[in-house]
């Protein structure tokens, strides 16, 4: 009896370090502590899709995290970012709302200007584009006469009667 009681200890014990460990790589590979940068925030047309949480990049690389959104005096969402303290913007940065995967996950990517100046903390980026919903994507290929799902090179397929 003394044996099994030993061995059921162990293997409690090894499953209760898998668990501490599966919950510190969780917490470590999300970044779920806290992120240490500076506030900016962002004013769009729409921001469908987008959450609190969702990362912010630069040419695919996570720099930041959207904090908040929230809507302004004339009814357009401004979206508030914590970006790191090692990455500088430019104050003509350009924001915008992209759609990861068909499945849906939704970020922000920014693409840096050419400007001298930065942007700091409590900056606003004002060049932006908002979130394009997958079914305008959708119907841009489905639609007859669409730019999107033709094959055909312009002006190459067969002419309509009048």
């Amino acid at each position: 009896m003394v044996s099994r009681t030993i061995v059921e200890t162990i293997i409690g014990a090894i499953v209760l370090c898998v668990a501490i460990a599966f919950g510190v790589y969780v917490f470590t590979a999300t970044e779920a502590a806290t992120l240490k940068g500076y506030d900016i925030s962002a004013r769009f047309p729409r921001v469908d899709g987008l959450k609190r949480g969702a990362d912010v990049t630069v040419g695919g690389i996570k720099v930041g995290t959207v904090t908040a959104m929230e809507l302004d005096k004339d009814y357009y969402p401004v979206v508030r970012m914590s970006i790191r303290n090692d990455v500088k913007l430019s104050t003509d940065t350009f924001a915008k709302i992209i759609t990861e995967s068909l499945l849906g996950g939704t970020g922000i990517t920014l693409e840096p200007g050419g400007s001298d100046q930065l942007l700091a903390a409590g900056g606003v980026i004002t060049k932006t584009q908002g979130a394009v919903p997958f079914t305008d994507l959708l119907s841009r290929f489905i639609q007859p006469g669409g730019t999107g799902g033709s094959s055909e090179p312009s002006g190459g397929g067969p002419k309509e009667k009048q």
